[in-house]
């Protein structure tokens, strides 16, 4: 069988499209993560899209801009309508890199769009959402500024980022939201307490960023690993010190479970998150070739009943140490409050 053939399918909330039931997360290919390799990069999401893989996602602050370049180059001659195209928007940057906080008014959204549709040189955005709540703006008139874009026909789904359950409600009630972006992972699982069910009451999809958490749960990683100035992890508090060491046990702990099954770490780590539900499409952030292959892989690890349970023992919830962003960060999340 090939590739493409075994990559199932799902659909992204009751309103939103048909995609492949793994995407491939392109911001590392342009910005946080330190140095990557363009051409590699391109090569990835070729290979990606050759093996049946449809959801691509970015912002158009990855790199200001640069990652929606590469994605374009990368879709030259291709097939747009085969591909589903993500992209968060409202981080504002100086040129250099700063972040100068937050903007989602309509008149921003509509020209970031326009900036979008531009660098990637496409007549529409599949799925576009903010990237935070703007606390200035009320998540209503964002919404709703992004609909008139759908009926325009510039975008054809809305869907949200890191809001809470009554931010999800709010907007739904302006608009039909096809899917929320989120964190979740093994170590990150604040959103099954009341958003993911609220999100499951009003038809929305999840799809999950971080499944890896950022390379944490990579089973790649270890206490020597040096890590460029560019990239945040080195400010993250996962990745810091005594937190690190802990973090980092849990893995080895994964790892025992992952060979008891014939698979690496990062593949019971994802297949955990594509376990959660049909409405959950994890993100992969892989910026190489290899790193894509043990992705897909996870596609080809089914999880028993015993298996959760021992994936549940190695990893309890809320066993991490460290928040999953640095404290200022933490403050820009509607989700965590």
């Amino acid at each position: 069988m090939s590739a493409s053939a075994r990559i199932p399918h799902r659909t992204l909330g009751a309103s939103g499209p048909v995609t492949s039931a793994l995407g491939l997360g392109c911001m590392g290919m342009s910005d946080l993560y330190g140095p990557a390799d363009e051409a590699e990069s391109i090569a990835t999401i070729h290979a990606a899209l050759d093996a049946g893989v449809t959801l691509l996602d970015t912002g158009d602050f990855y790199g200001m801009g640069h990652n929606e370049l590469l994605i374009h180059d990368a879709l030259r001659g291709r097939d747009r309508e085969s591909v589903q195209i993500s992209v968060k928007f409202g981080a504002q940057r100086g040129p250099d890199g700063q972040w100068l906080g937050y903007d989602a008014s309509p008149a921003a959204t509509k020209t970031a769009l326009a900036y979008t549709l531009r660098r990637l040189r496409t007549d529409y955005i599949d799925v576009y959402r903010p990237a935070r709540l703007d606390p200035n703006v009320p998540i209503e008139e964002t919404v709703g500024a992004i609909a008139d874009l759908v009926k325009a026909g510039y975008v054809r789904h809305i869907g949200l980022s890191e809001v809470g359950a009554d931010t999800l409600r709010r907007a739904a009630a302006v608009h039909p939201i096809s899917d929320l972006q989120i964190e979740y992972s093994l170590i990150s699982r604040s959103v099954e307490e009341a958003i993911l069910p609220a999100a499951r009451e009003l038809g929305i999809g999840i799809t999950a960023y971080g499944v890896l958490s950022r390379g944490l749960l990579s089973g790649h990683w270890n206490n020597d690993r040096a890590l460029a100035g560019t990239d945040f992890r080195g400010r993250s508090p996962r990745f810091q010190g005594d937190n690190l060491a802990h973090n980092l046990a849990l893995v080895e702990a994964l790892r025992e479970v992952a060979t008891a099954k014939g698979a690496s770490v990062a593949q019971v780590a994802i297949a955990w998150v594509a376990s959660r539900g049909e409405d959950v499409v994890p993100l992969v952030g892989a910026r190489r070739r290899d790193r894509l292959t043990e992705a897909l892989g996870a596609l080809d690890v089914t999880l028993t009943a015993a298996d959760l349970a021992a994936i549940e023992a190695a990893v309890p919830a809320g066993s991490a140490a460290g928040d999953r962003y640095a404290a200022a960060q933490m403050e820009h999340l509607d989700s965590e409050r």
